[in-house]
């Protein structure tokens, strides 16, 4: 038998098919083959370090004494990129939990927690939100009356006191509970009578309509009293008589307010009188400008106390009186205004509170 027959026959493989080649040993975890047979790095001392300072940092199992819920993976934020770190507010709302802590809300930002990275845009640190205020009283300058000014005063005086036509005919009435009750039987007795809805609905209408009415004749009438007696000369009224003065209050050289003492050496007391701001620069701090003066004034001139009378309705004249001091010492309900008739009509429509204040500057 030739020999390349004896070959195949001891051959463990069959004619035709390739020889299987010898099996690889598997690769050992931890790495390629090359690394394993690095002599810098020996195969026993690198998986070491791979099980010990790896597996077993990322991978173990938290203590039993925490929650055997699974936590989220900790994020560090300096690994992120500046467009995933989103702007965010922490705010302390349990104050009593942290000690030393003040009663306000705490606030940070995520630009204080954490500074900003290299390369990426820092914005600048936001600036708080003040309320906005109007321009401070110091800008208002507070000086006596000159008989130039007296167009400009009478103006002011004439429009502070027309406000109070709408004012006392339609506010006035929270303050009347008896007249809400007898406008309320009228309305009950227009239905019972008429037996109509239209009329019944149409009676506060017309109710409303006179009180405008009668406010407007009494008030006009009292203030064509006032522009002819003291405000037809302020000078002769208010400036030449001892324990009297008139003053105006100017911004940027406009006559924005006005206001009047008027001294009583009965009692030894002076009263505040025709305090009115011009309503384009209201709120902005001249009203109480000009009432600090008129107490200057009576402390300069050794005045024990300091009176007022007002009829206003609107809450905001009262509170500056208490602001600067001033006690409410009493009020005079049906309050009649020179020129008033005392009809029966007119007390049915119109009616004024008198409000009488007074600061005590010393002990007589």
């Amino acid at each position: 038998m030739p020999l390349q027959n004896a070959a195949e026959l001891l051959s463990p493989v069959p004619p035709g098919r390739a020889a299987p080649r010898p099996a690889q040993p598997p690769p050992l975890p931890g790495g390629s083959p090359s690394l394993l047979r690095d002599p810098l790095l020996p195969p026993p001392l690198f998986l070491f370090f791979f099980k010990f300072y790896f597996l077993n940092f990322f991978f173990t199992p938290p203590p039993p004494f925490f929650s055997s819920a699974p936590s989220p993976r900790p994020v560090c934020m300096h690994c992120l990129s500046p467009k995933m770190v989103c702007e965010t507010k922490i705010v302390a709302e349990d104050h009593e939990s942290i000690p030393g802590s003040k009663k306000d809300t705490i606030i940070v930002s995520s630009s204080q927690m954490w500074p900003s990275l290299a390369g990426s845009p820092s914005s600048p640190p936001a600036s708080p939100q003040l309320p906005k205020r109007g321009p401070p009283a110091d800008n208002v300058y507070i000086r006596e009356f000159h008989p130039s000014e007296q167009e400009v005063v009478r103006r002011i005086f004439y429009e502070g006191i027309m406000e109070r036509i709408p004012n006392t005919a339609f506010r006035g009435l929270k303050q009347q509970p008896l007249t809400q009750l007898l406008y309320g039987l009228l309305a009950v007795i227009c239905f019972v009578v008429t037996k109509s809805f239209l009329l019944t609905c149409c009676l506060p209408i017309f109710l409303m309509g006179m009180r405008y009415y009668f406010s407007r004749k009494v008030i006009l009438h009292y203030l064509d009293c006032a522009l002819h007696t003291d405000m037809s000369d302020i000078e002769q009224y208010y400036m030449k008589p001892p324990g009297s003065c008139f003053w105006v209050a100017v911004l940027d050289g406009n006559v924005v307010g006005i206001v009047a003492a008027r001294g009583n050496e009965e009692d030894n007391t002076v009263e505040l009188r025709r305090m009115s701001v011009d309503s384009n620069y209201r709120g902005k701090g001249i009203a109480k400008a000009l009432g600090r003066k008129v107490l200057e004034f009576a402390v300069l001139n050794n005045y024990s106390s300091v009176v007022l009378g007002t009829t206003a309705v609107k809450m905001a004249a009262h509170k500056l009186y208490e602001s600067l001091g001033f006690k409410h010492v009493g009020v005079v309900e049906h309050y009649a205004l020179p020129g008033m008739t005392r009809s029966l009509l007119e007390r049915m429509f119109f009616q004024l509170r008198y409000h009488r204040y007074r600061l005590q500057l010393r002990e007589e």
